[in-house]
């Protein structure tokens, strides 16, 4: 197997093994002591995911968030996610290790430009990724992980009708994609109602077609596993589409979905496109398996600014909590349950 290091930014200090094992005693006493339940993104760094009590997606972190018995939830993740653990358990003190730890694909939407949208479209029924902040859920009808993307819409469909206009956003790849395995892209007056917003990720959207070509090249026997926030992940399906790649050995999936198909192919080969964190659990999952990064320098410095001291002085000191105000969280945990409940 190949290096499998995960990207850091230079601001992140690498710590001893010593440093990681005296760490994370300490964190988890601290936990004990505040009843606390420790979450981390798939992205996180490895030492706070291997402390975490639950690790995952962004859908499945919600489910446990709004599931657990805790007082404190520790988020170890980037903000909205903290803001979604707030609104699904009001009555738990959610903390975030370090609250400038943001994501550029919630910044891409603000609630004023999603009112102003919605007011161009009266009727249309609003899908906002759960990448968003709580100020634009709370002005949403369905929130959507990638996991669930189409499922979502699909419903829509199905409770409102096949002609119903859509508001989806903010993830223009995101949206690509759903248009493409709905079959909406085969149906241009269905597609007309179908509006995406124009925002991304700036990770993913990295993660370019050049890089699939090359990797591909050096290893034509592994299979491709694409975050559909890819700016490749269009591209793949148009090459699918045309017979360039045996679709035998593409998969649009959510981290959840890879960690799954690695986990059924453990001594499989395959091409890793989404952030570069999402290879150490993937190579706990399956050691025997050939992990390779789509994009060596895929790696979001927001979730990087998490660390295990951070988390150590969060949990101390109960800081820094999230509290979303319930006048919002009221509005925004509608969209967040109906998203749950798809699965």
């Amino acid at each position: 197997m190949q290096d499998l290091q995960v990207l850091q930014p230079p601001a992140t200090p690498e710590l001893a093994p010593e440093e990681i094992a005296s760490l994370s005693a300490e964190v988890r006493e601290l936990a004990a002591q505040r009843d606390a339940v420790i979450l981390a993104h798939n992205y996180q760094l490895p030492e706070l995911q291997d402390v975490a009590d639950f690790t995952g997606d962004s859908l499945q972190l919600s489910r446990a968030a709004a599931a657990t018995d805790a007082r404190v939830i520790a988020f170890c993740g980037v903000h909205f996610m903290a803001e979604t653990a707030s609104i699904l358990s009001p009555d738990k003190t959610v903390l975030i290790p370090d609250p400038l730890a943001g994501c550029s694909l919630s910044d891409s939407i603000t609630a004023d430009q999603l009112a102003a949208w919605k007011a161009e479209h009266p009727g249309a029924v609003v899908v906002m990724y759960v990448n968003t902040s709580a100020e634009v859920k709370a002005l949403t009808d369905y929130c959507c992980t990638s996991s669930n993307a189409v499922k979502v819409v699909e419903h829509i469909w199905r409770e409102h009708g096949p002609d119903t206009e859509i508001l989806f956003g903010p993830d223009m790849w995101l949206g690509s994609y759903v248009a493409r395995a709905t079959g909406l892209v085969e149906d241009p007056e269905r597609y007309a109602r179908f509006h995406v917003w124009d925002g991304e990720c700036h990770v993913h959207a990295g993660i370019r077609p050049d890089d699939i070509r090359r990797t591909r090249e050096l290893n034509p026997n592994a299979e491709l596993l694409i975050h559909p926030e890819c700016g490749c992940a269009t591209q793949a399906m148009e090459y699918v589409a045309a017979g360039d790649i045996d679709p035998e050995g593409v998969h649009m999936l959510s981290t959840s979905g890879m960690l799954k198909h690695v986990q059924e192919n453990p001594d499989g080969e395959f091409i890793v496109a989404t952030e570069n964190g999402m290879l150490y659990p993937l190579k706990q999952a399956a050691p025997q398996a050939n992990l390779i990064e789509a994009n060596r320098m895929a790696f979001c410095k927001y979730m990087k600014m998490i660390t295990l001291p951070k988390l150590r002085d969060s949990l101390r000191d109960l800081v820094v909590e999230v509290k979303v105000p319930e006048d919002v969280a009221e509005r925004a945990r509608v969209p967040i349950e109906r998203m749950v409940a798809i699965g």
